[in-house]
């Protein structure tokens, strides 16, 4: 069955418009609840967590509503990274858990994305039977049978022991001088203690969430205040995060920026060196050729996947790998966690840095990185990305800078699976090359944006 709200990553929209409301929400909460506790072996609570946006009390009250209303119980966690989440759903034997947040879009989106038991993203065929229980009229249960609330006290410091448990119990960040940016969202209470409790000196910003500044010109999608934050600190490097936890960026001490790809070439070369077998990394449409040349000089197979955490973990578990990610900071580490996690990626790449006595600039030597520019062109409401994708125009500028880049660049023309854009990318040897030709074509794709708004 097509579905109809969800998408790469769950339901995400604008607050206040479908299929972010409190109706929509409180129905797929209901669904939810008939469609979980029918394919429990019993009663089994759900667990609800959120990030820092002013939406997240609202969409909270209605998923609880709509859970109760369909006899589910009920565990509210409050703010807590998404890697958090699904790593207490499996511990706490949880049926499902949800997750309130836009990741690291603007305060003003919100969304719902779900867990299975197993820490996992929910199967495809489970969400699209909540979609068919959406559309059937919403019945609340017997009183005696409806759901019951409460807090799950001791949430945040089981997550950060658990974190703190996939870095070597032999290793300390003694005498690390760290900056945390922890993007004003749903980390700000967990990853400076991690990172603190195994000896770092932690200098955190982006700690304050005051409901609107999620994202805001701070954490993984704005690394630039790392940056500036980590050469005034003169600390030794900076980690950041995105507003619910599971992306993250780094800065060396030098202020390079170090990206998803990137990092996943420091773990799987340490890793290779440590003699731990590494029999393949997935990445994705986006990621940089140069990782694809690092791991080939290192022997170890790399894949892509469509753009999209839910993908690069498709295609993990085709092929019985542990490692992929994605260059926007999504790291997973499937044999620490069964999500893609900020923190434990940025703790293992702390650990090769500690184990190898190398500074973070030193572990990403063996890797060069082509240069890259990611163009994204906004759309207007009703205008679809693939029409715009596929225009005459669009297509024929794009076969002819293939031409022209031949087998020295790489270029991807993709819809956002989560905002109203097209994401324009041009991978190159030389920089102004990137430069025109991703400006030729966004210009190109924001002509036909623009014509088939008229149309």
């Amino acid at each position: 069955m097509k579905r109809h709200f969800f998408g790469t990553d769950g339901i995400r929209g604008r607050v206040g418009e479908e299929p972010v409301t409190p109706e929509t929400v409180l129905k797929l909460g209901w669904a939810a609840g008939r469609v979980l506790l029918a394919e429990g072996d019993d009663r089994g609570s759900v667990l609800i967590g959120k990030d820092t946006r002013i939406s997240g009390y609202l969409l909270e009250s209605a998923l609880e509503a709509g859970l109760a209303a369909a006899g589910a119980d009920i565990r509210l966690i409050g703010p807590m990274p998404t890697p958090g989440i699904a790593y207490l759903t499996r511990t706490a034997r949880a049926q499902a858990g949800i997750v309130i947040s836009a990741s690291h879009n603007p305060y003003e989106d919100n969304g719902i994305k779900f867990f299975s038991s197993s820490g996992t993203k929910l199967p495809d065929d489970v969400e699209c039977a909540i979609e068919a229980m959406m559309r059937r009229p919403m019945r609340t249960v017997p009183s005696a049978e409806l759901g019951k609330v409460r807090r799950f006290a001791d949430a945040a410091g089981r997550y950060i022991e658990f974190c703190k448990s996939t870095f070597p119990c032999r290793l300390g960040l003694g005498g690390l001088k760290v900056v945390v940016d922890c993007a004003h969202g749903a980390a700000y209470q967990i990853a400076p203690h991690v990172f603190e409790e195994l000896g770092a000196h932690v200098v955190a910003i982006g700690n304050a969430p005051d409901g609107f500044n999620i994202n805001r010109e701070c954490g993984s999608t704005c690394p630039e205040t790392l940056r500036t934050a980590v050469l005034s600190e003169k600390a030794d490097l900076g980690i950041a995060l995105d507003g619910d936890g599971d992306r993250v960026i780094m800065v060396d001490h030098t202020g390079r920026i170090i990206d998803g790809d990137r990092i996943l070439y420091m773990i799987a070369a340490h890793r290779q060196r440590m003699g731990i077998p590494v029999p393949g990394v997935a990445g994705t449409l986006m990621s940089n050729v140069g990782l694809e040349q690092a791991l080939r000089r290192l022997g170890i197979p790399f894949g892509r996947a469509a753009v999209g955490d839910r993908y690069v973990m498709a295609l993990l578990s085709e092929r019985g790998w542990d490692l992929g990610g994605e260059a926007s900071g999504h790291v997973i580490c499937l044999d620490k966690a069964t999500t893609g996690d900020g923190v434990i990626a940025a703790l293992q790449v702390l650990a090769a840095m500690r184990e190898s006595e190398s500074s973070l600039a030193e572990l990403g030597e063996g890797m060069h990185v082509y240069p890259q520019t990611i163009v994204n062109v906004t759309l207007n409401r009703g205008v679809s990305a693939r029409e715009v994708v596929h225009a005459p125009a669009v297509l024929a500028l794009l076969k002819d800078v293939e031409r022209f880049l031949g087998h020295e660049g790489r270029v991807v023309l993709r819809p956002s699976g989560t905002e109203p854009v097209v994401r324009v990318m041009v991978e190159a040897a030389e920089a102004h090359t990137v430069i025109e030709l991703t400006q030729q074509l966004a210009s190109a794709v924001a002509k036909a944006a623009a014509e088939a708004d008229v149309a």
